[in-house]
């Protein structure tokens, strides 16, 4: 008998193989099965997944910074969690989209200001169709604020890289968890909830920096300042950049900017 992974030499009463670790499989594929071992796969307390999420809110510098020294055993791979969130992710814009387009409408803030409303309107349409890579963008564009604002700390760029997967992989699940249950009992707190989540965010990222860094209070308190500031910077750049490329497709025009 071989391993259907690595194919190396098994004894018949082997349950796992003794090279890649990977286990036996001796049924055939059934729905019984294939539902048993989704359950083992999420749903075990034991398991890899369930053991990063905890983590991540217990001692995120366990499952982060022993990443980056090297223990790759104990918790899920930050590339399968990321992968995972954006999957959660798309199904649940696909949901939104589906059943509740009319609580998306963010130019509803914007009455009465009709270039506001153009703007909200294409940037919420492209938001949403482009979800998942936006939402990847998002990684390298906080771990180079971060490397900036740390670089003290002789962590590199990838290491800052791996933070916010892991980071941004678990706010993105909770999100999807979160933004679905809103809309399914208050829809029309939906818009408030969006807004909410970004303070959320930043407090949460003021969390596990503080403990994967060791910092105190008054470190933390500054280097947050540092980073909303040059997040600033960037935020601003980005929005003229989106600002020009939506004159020049015709999104909006000079005109709306006219006092009616």
């Amino acid at each position: 008998m071989n391993c259907k992974n690595c194919h190396t030499d098994l004894h018949e009463n082997d349950d796992y193989c003794k090279r890649c670790g990977g286990k036996v499989i001796r049924k055939r594929l059934s729905f019984k099965n294939l539902f048993e071992h989704l359950s083992e796969t999420f749903f075990n307390y034991d398991n890899k997944l369930l053991r990063t999420f905890v983590q991540l809110f217990k001692k995120p510098e366990d499952v982060i910074v022993g990443y980056i020294n090297g223990v790759r055993k104990k918790y899920i791979n930050p590339i399968s969690f990321f992968g995972l969130a954006l999957t959660l992710s798309g199904l649940s814009i696909f949901i939104m989209q589906k059943f509740y387009i009319q609580h998306l409408d963010f130019s509803s803030l914007f009455k009465g200001i009709e270039a506001s409303q153009n703007i909200a309107k294409a940037t919420s349409g492209t938001a949403m169709e482009y979800n998942s890579l936006i939402y990847s963008c998002f990684v390298p564009l906080f771990a180079l604020i971060s490397w900036i604002v740390f670089l003290d700390k002789k962590y590199n760029l990838t290491e800052h890289i791996i933070i916010y997967l892991y980071s941004m992989s678990l706010l993105s699940i909770l999100m999807v968890i979160t933004s679905q249950l809103v809309l399914l009992t208050i829809p029309s707190s939906y818009l408030f909830f969006s807004m909410l989540s970004w303070p959320l965010m930043f407090l949460y990222h003021c969390y596990i920096l503080k403990r994967i860094f060791k910092l105190s209070v008054g470190d933390l308190f500054l280097k947050g300042l540092i980073a909303l500031a040059l997040f600033f910077v960037v935020y601003v750049i980005i929005s003229i950049a989106v600002f020009l490329i939506m004159l020049a497709t015709g999104v909006i025009s000079f005109e709306d900017f006219i006092p009616k």
